[in-house]
């Protein structure tokens, strides 16, 4: 387990207790999500690094954030800088969706297939994965042609490669073993 997911733990934990509680996980989401991207900024990274005061970090979140975070979000950005773990803002929301969808019952799926798929397709690879993780599914699809054909699905650590290349890719594994 990385420093940053054990960093982040309470802070999730905090925010998404919040948020279940005042009925805005929705919200809280976003701003997490927000957050999280302004984190990821490599100019943002660079200060972080460097030894600007909490107060001065607080206040490029909450400025760059602006409508995004509300009182409590902003709450959040300033104990997370006074704490110096504004590094773990992807983590917590990466930790707080995953407790939502946890509550949802939901389940968030990558489809990466060859060619676009239809409303039909997406259907019924949808109620399969429903009938399998007995909860709602989320699709995310993309294309990748370079696949040649089938899709790859990715849910949480489950990943099925039934795409062309995935099995050119095993059967020239096996035939160097």
């Amino acid at each position: 387990m990385s420093e940053l997911t054990t960093l982040a733990r309470p802070y999730a934990k905090a925010a998404f207790d919040f948020a279940v509680e005042k009925g805005e996980l929705v919200q809280w989401a976003e701003m997490l999500a927000f957050t999280a991207e302004i984190a990821r900024d490599e100019r943002v990274k660079h200060m972080l690094d460097a030894s600007y005061s909490a107060e001065k970090l607080a206040d490029i979140f909450i400025t760059v954030g602006g409508d995004q975070l509300n009182d409590f979000g902003q709450n959040l950005i300033k104990m997370m800088a006074e704490n110096k773990r504004l590094k773990a803002l992807p983590e917590v929301c990466e930790q707080f969706l995953a407790m939502r969808a946890e509550l949802e019952k939901e389940v968030d799926v990558q489809v990466t297939s060859a060619t676009a798929l239809s409303e039909e397709q997406q259907q019924a690879i949808s109620e399969k994965l429903m009938t399998r993780f007995e909860r709602k599914v989320k699709l995310n699809c993309s294309v990748d042609e370079a696949l040649v054909a089938g899709v790859i699905i990715r849910a949480g650590d489950l990943v099925i490669d039934n795409s062309v290349s995935g099995r050119m890719r095993r059967l020239s594994d096996a035939l160097q073993s």
